[in-house]
């Protein structure tokens, strides 16, 4: 059998050495970490690099996908432990949907109709600003295909949402504003064709803001 040689200690590095090469890859990692990693994994980019290389823009998508994954994951969890009862305590706190039977009988015009269409893939809000209690009847509906929604509210500090669904042709029912600010509606089409929505809206609000 053949042991090698011990080296010599003259040969080996001193602590000084080892220190210094410590703090040379700490000082790289520190480096790689804020120009390349946050740029390209969380679209953050502190010293403008990631930009210029063209690493912002996948590290946004990357965080885009993986807000719609983790927002469709809660929309299938939602729906597998929802139950009537949980539904019927929604509708007495908020008040939210009184049902299209309820909605056709009140007289009087839209106010306000709305045609959004949506890519595939693509995802649009539209929001009512409304003071707390107020109420706006509407009536949404797809020309062709279905879509994902997701009906919520903010302001004044607070964030609700009231329903989401998926995979929906049209929804006709009354919002009541749990609390002073902007509630509405968020569609994305996860179909393989474009899909135009239509949406109905009057009653209690103050201004209808489009998508950009």
């Amino acid at each position: 059998m053949y042991n090698s040689n011990k080296p010599d200690l003259d040969e080996l590095p001193s602590s000084a050495q080892l220190l210094k090469s410590t703090i040379i890859a700490a000082v790289v990692a520190v480096v790689l970490l804020i120009t390349v990693i946050l740029p390209a994994e969380y679209g953050i980019d502190p010293t403008r690099t990631g930009q210029a290389l063209g690493l912002v823009e996948m590290g946004e998508i990357k965080m885009q996908l993986q807000d719609e994954a983790e927002a469709d994951r809660q929309m299938q969890l939602e729906e597998t432990n929802a139950s009537d009862d949980q539904s019927s305590l929604i509708d007495q706190i908020f008040g939210v949907f009184i049902g299209a039977a309820h909605a056709q009988s009140d007289a009087g015009e839209w106010t306000d109709k709305i045609s959004l269409t949506l890519t595939p893939g693509q995802g649009k809000e539209l929001k009512l600003v409304m003071q707390e209690g107020a109420a706006a009847e509407f009536s949404w509906s797809s020309d062709s295909g279905v879509v994902n929604y997701d009906l919520h509210g903010d302001g004044s500090g607070k964030e609700i949402s009231y329903e989401k669904g998926r995979g929906v042709p049209g929804q006709d029912g009354v919002l009541v504003a749990a609390f002073t600010g902007n509630h509405g509606w968020f569609w994305r089409n996860r179909t393989k064709q474009d899909v135009t929505l239509t949406l109905l809206v009057r009653g209690d609000y103050s201004a209808l803001k489009l998508p950009d």
